[in-house]
């Protein structure tokens, strides 16, 4: 086998096994650190010894003995006394070699500890910046560079920050493990929010050429499949699943051949990932059965009548109506705008733009999108100066090329 092949196998193998591997050994060790230095190692001898001696039947479990024997070795060589003999010792008791060797079936005899791990990266007491790195670092698998270029952070600010949140949890004593029950639903919804912010970065770019950074959607719906098999019985978790597939399925559609925006009306829904729409559904008809409305539920609610193929079928008043459910839910400018423009669309331009001129202006002023659908209310009924002033403040308040590109072209076109 080649090396490119060789090198290749066990990227996979890194990008699919080590956030689960990472949790395990955290979980033991309390530092997540020492837990990613020695994976780091157990990789490097792979790519050492697999290409020589032939890939072994378990790969993942394989990397786990490898990792808990450079584990004990590096608590023999840098600590001393009780503390060294205790580690050493709980490592063997919660990973025993038998329970890991190659003919076993692979980890399934281990319990799976990413669920702690995420709540432990999602914790109240990081700051947002820092639960979003270090889900990406320890849980994606992503290293410190593509993290920083994919928030568009520099390389050292990132090193930094990853450095300090790690540090902050192995001396917090953080615990890697799933909250009690009356502290579930408050966690839960830190850590769903964390995914949600990542998968949102990816779709819509906060700055840059690319509108999109599909990583970012891919490793937040990646983790977003992982936290709905640890925890298939929350509807949120279940509804947020399904609003990334259904957001996700449109984004061969969503760009032009030349990186322009495509607004969702004039998409060619025929490249809409079908499939992932069929997800999509599966996922929110099981959230549904429930019973219990979420805001994430809600918002896959609405992606759903978005999903119909045709945007003459889409049901403005339906959208209208869920996004009121989720405003009494979730107060919020943002919903009272998206609930304007879907009843302008059921009702026409004339009484979208009352209802975005009856908004308080407050933070919306310095919100794109609300220029934006003034600017086009205004110019479906023909006051096309102050469409184009609109616009303009539109286009002074993005940073995404792609945005600024779909802008300057509404502006020309309305001249």
């Amino acid at each position: 086998m080649c090396i490119c092949n060789s090198r290749e196998r066990v990227d996979r193998c890194f990008r699919d096994d080590a956030g689960r591997t990472v949790a395990t050994l955290s979980r033991v060790l309390g530092d997540i650190d020492l837990a990613e230095d020695v994976l780091q190692e157990a990789y490097l001898t792979a790519l050492e010894r697999w290409p020589r001696d032939g890939f072994p039947t378990r790969p993942s479990a394989w990397i786990l003995t490898t990792a808990r024997n450079a584990a004990i070795n590096r608590l023999n060589r840098e600590r001393t006394g009780r503390d060294k003999a205790e580690r050493a010792a709980l490592l063997e008791r919660a990973i025993p070699v038998s329970d890991v060797a190659e003919d076993d079936d692979d980890m399934n005899g281990m319990p799976d500890d990413r669920l702690g791990l995420i709540f432990a990266c999602c914790h109240p007491a990081l700051n947002v910046e820092s639960r979003i790195a270090l889900t990406l670092r320890t849980l994606a698998g992503m290293s410190t560079t593509e993290i920083a270029d994919a928030l568009l952070v520099a390389h050292a600010t990132m090193a930094q920050r990853l450095v300090r949140v790690k540090r902050k949890i192995r001396d917090t004593r953080v615990a890697f493990a799933v909250p009690a029950p009356e502290r579930l639903p408050e966690r839960l919804n830190d850590v769903c929010t964390v995914l949600y912010l990542i998968f949102n970065e990816g779709y819509t770019a906060t700055s840059g050429d690319s509108l999109m950074r599909h990583d970012l959607c891919d490793e937040a719906t990646r983790l977003c499949r992982v936290l709905a098999a640890l925890m298939p019985a929350e509807p949120e978790v279940l509804g947020l699943l399904a609003l990334m597939l259904y957001t996700d399925a449109r984004r061969d559609a969503r760009v032009g051949a030349d990186g322009s925006l495509v607004l969702l009306a004039d998409q060619d829904r025929g490249r809409w990932n079908g499939a992932q729409i069929a997800q999509a559904n599966r996922a929110l008809e099981e959230a549904e059965k429930h019973r219990v409305l979420g805001s994430y539920l809600l918002q896959a609610q609405i992606a759903r009548e978005h999903s119909v193929t045709s945007a003459t079928d889409v049901d403005w008043w339906k959208i209208a109506k869920v996004y009121e459910q989720l405003e009494a839910l979730q107060p919020s400018p943002v919903i009272a705008l998206n609930r304007a423009v879907a009843i302008g669309f059921a009702c026409g331009p004339v009484a979208a733009l009352a209802l975005l001129d009856a908004l308080p202006r407050g933070e919306l002023d310095e919100y794109y999108p609300f220029h934006l659908a003034r600017g086009d209310a205004l110019e479906r009924i023909g006051r096309v100066s102050e469409a184009i002033a609109a616009y303009e403040l539109a286009l002074e308040r993005t940073q995404n090329v792609a945005q600024q590109r779909h802008l300057r072209s509404l502006i020309a076109k309305a001249r």
